[in-house]
């Protein structure tokens, strides 16, 4: 089963995608882009031990974030393909099938694994400040670090999909921020250590501390993502694994064994009873809430059907069909949605500095991100094909509508910063959010077309939001955190690819519908 579920999935477009992403992890690790500075300003030596380390720390940071995305979509596959029905026909047990699912998950990211431990080997090739190259030192991180730490990856995306909230799109949310705390947990006391930061972090500094280099006081670690590079070098041998580190990082491995078969106990088989369930519970409100219009038959009073044209001479209906679009992105929501929402666009007009502003910016543009994950997709996911794809320039009528339903949302919820920027007359910087609030729907838009789902776009943006904005990278702060990294221009433009890329992308669609 898991050997099925994995060759199923590396025949897909998707996955060549995935392989190029980690080329580019490993490309921006050669150029210096992803660095890891240790002390007062050291590096190590690019020899096999910290060439190996580093890419098998950027693997198991970077991957497990975007990893975790890529492969949380095994059960909810089944489900929407019918093929979970027939699976749930056979003999195959509940533990059976979680546990090869979560192996199908690891298959796939060790996959990724793989091709940067290839890299690994051009990259001190192509850098030769450290001969010769020892195979062991520059992919022992790899099978030790990264693998295990993919192995829990894919154990907990499997555990998402059997809890009923997690497997939402909320769950690809919470997650994120789970990431986040166990990064910074990990790296600082070592109990969540599933990363290897904490290994790294001790051992270097251990490292400092035996050739004098460091101080005691200078006992800082990061991983940095930018343009700043260390100052100095020092050459490091790699880690001691010794048993008891051996035996920490297979317990990892035991510990998403564990995830796979706690996730069997909420694995609901693909029984269709719980759907009928759900399906009686909406139409019994549906129900109740139509009783009001019921007539009595001697009042009843047939009237001639008549169809509201899509379009009038002299009169469009464009605005309306935005507003149809707004009102299917928001419809759903919880109050305590605006709420937060509404309490973000408050503290955007209260915020005192401009450094505060771009805070709560960082927080306001994140929030809608289930709001523009369905676009582009709705239409998949509820296969409304047939009946959208009809109407008279669904490409250029509809999907223009959507788009600017989803640009709306976003100058709605940075309001606050764009006027406040307008009242002090920083042109620039009103640029640079507008390019923002076009670019985030423009992306949106075209990866939901293209990929038919929303989890494309809650992946690439999350990453994207936490790497760029969040740590003010320049080359892909779209949101123009910082005076230095905006770029309104650019934005602008690779918006307008990305809703070209959609029109075409929804011309096939129309095409093969």
């Amino acid at each position: 089963m898991a050997k099925a579920d994995f060759l199923e999935r590396v025949r897909r477009y998707s996955f060549l995608l995935i392989l190029a992403g980690a080329l580019y992890m490993a490309y921006g690790v050669i150029t210096e882009k992803v660095s890891i500075i240790v002390g007062d300003g050291y590096r190590g030596v690019y020899n096999s031990a910290w060439i190996g380390m580093l890419m098998a720390i950027c693997c198991s940071t970077f991957l497990s974030l975007c990893g975790f995305y890529v492969v949380k979509n095994a059960v909810e596959r089944d489900s929407t393909t019918r093929v979970g029905r027939i699976l749930a026909a056979t003999p195959m047990s509940k533990r059976l099938y979680t546990v090869a699912k979560t192996l199908s998950n690891f298959a796939v990211l060790a996959a990724m694994v793989v091709v940067l431990m290839a890299a690994a080997v051009a990259m001190q090739w192509i850098r030769p400040e450290a001969r010769p190259i020892s195979l062991w030192k520059l992919w022992s991180p790899f099978l030790l670090i990264s693998l295990p730490a993919m192995f829990v990856t894919g154990s907990v995306a499997l555990l998402f999909e059997t809890l009923p909230v997690l497997r939402s799109g909320v769950g690809n949310v919470i997650y994120f921020f789970v990431w986040t705390f166990g990064i910074v947990g990990g790296a600082e006391t070592g109990w969540v250590d599933a990363t290897g930061l904490h290994i790294l972090s001790r051992n270097t500094r251990e490292a400092l501390e035996k050739m004098n280099l460091g101080d005691g006081k200078s006992s800082s670690f990061s991983l940095h993502i930018g343009p700043e590079r260390a100052i100095r070098t020092f050459v490091w041998n790699g880690i001691d694994w010794t048993p008891r580190l051996l035996v920490g990082r297979l317990m990892w491995v035991g510990a998403g064994l564990g995830l796979a078969v706690l996730a069997s106990v909420f694995f609901h088989r693909f029984d269709p009873a719980r759907e009928k369930v759900r399906e009686k519970r909406v139409k019994t409100k549906k129900a109740t809430d139509d009783s009001s219009l019921i007539v009595e038959p001697a009042r009843l009073e047939l009237q001639r059907a008549t169809l509201t044209p899509l379009s009038r001479r002299g009169h469009s209906r464009f605005g309306g069909l935005v507003l149809s679009e707004l009102a299917l992105m928001i419809k759903g929501l919880r109050w305590w949605w605006y709420a937060v929402a509404g309490g973000l666009l408050i503290a955007e007009f209260a915020s005192p500095t401009a450094d505060a502003r771009a805070g709560v910016l960082l927080a306001a543009w994140i929030w809608p991100i289930l709001v523009w994950s369905q676009m582009g997709c709705r239409e998949s996911r509820f296969a409304t094909e047939s009946l959208i794809f009809s109407a008279e320039r669904v490409v250029y009528r509809q999907l223009v509508a959507l788009w600017t339903a989803g640009v709306i949302v976003a100058l709605i919820a940075g309001a606050g910063v764009g006027v406040r920027m307008m009242l002090g007359a920083d042109w620039q910087g009103v640029a640079a959010w507008f390019a923002g609030a076009v670019f985030i729907p423009s992306l949106a838009l075209a990866f939901g077309v293209w990929s038919g789902s929303s989890k494309l776009f809650e992946a690439v943006y999350t990453v994207s939001w936490y790497i760029g904005p969040l740590h003010h990278l320049p080359s892909l702060d779209f949101m123009g955190t910082s005076e230095a990294s905006r770029s309104p221009g650019l934005y602008l433009g690779l918006s307008a690819t990305l809703l070209l890329a959609a029109c075409l992308g929804r011309r096939r669609q129309v095409a093969y519908a």
